[in-house]
């Protein structure tokens, strides 16, 4: 793994919207969801064609991994603070605009990606995708689903050009 620290830039607005998406997604894997869907879908089956397996396994798993995606999720959290600053998002005005440089380690990256497609997928398990052509360009309710695409293609296009320099 890239032992390069990564530097990602965002603005103040994207990072205190970020940030509010973040402690959504943690508080929901932090409750007992039980059987919501989005929750269900961070924890895929592994067993498709035995359900009783599928359901043993699940028992003895999904405590740790939701634990897990808690503690990437914190991480994200706190190296978003240098940018999350702003009070109102509605008045936040040319403040909201200023970009600024996050120094994340390697495994702060790697929480990073966990946590973009992890609420990605609570995302698309809300909106009903499950599968490309079900997206709609032109229908806003993907606006943020598509936002969060772009900052993961970003996040691992500097991952990829991190490691062409360092390597």
């Amino acid at each position: 793994m890239n032992t390069i620290p990564l530097v990602l830039q965002i603005t103040r607005l994207e990072a205190t919207h970020l940030g509010d998406l973040v402690d959504q997604f943690a508080e929901l894997v932090a409750d007992d969801a039980g059987d919501d869907p989005a929750v269900l879908r961070l924890v895929p089956d592994a067993y498709a064609d035995d359900p009783e397996a599928a359901r043993e396994f699940r028992d003895v798993t999904e405590r740790d991994l939701l634990r897990r995606r808690r503690q990437d999720a914190q991480l994200v959290r706190t190296s978003l603070s240098p940018a999350a600053t702003l009070t109102s998002v509605a008045m936040a005005g040319a403040e909201g605009w200023e970009e600024v440089d996050l120094v994340l380690d390697p495994a702060t990256v790697q929480a990073w990606l966990r946590t973009l497609a992890a609420i990605r997928l609570v995302i698309a398990s809300r909106l009903g995708i499950t599968d490309e052509d079900q997206h709609d360009d032109d229908d806003p309710r993907f606006g943020v689903y598509d936002w969060l695409g772009y900052r993961l293609e970003g996040l691992i296009r500097a991952i990829e050009t991190a490691g062409a320099a360092g390597g």
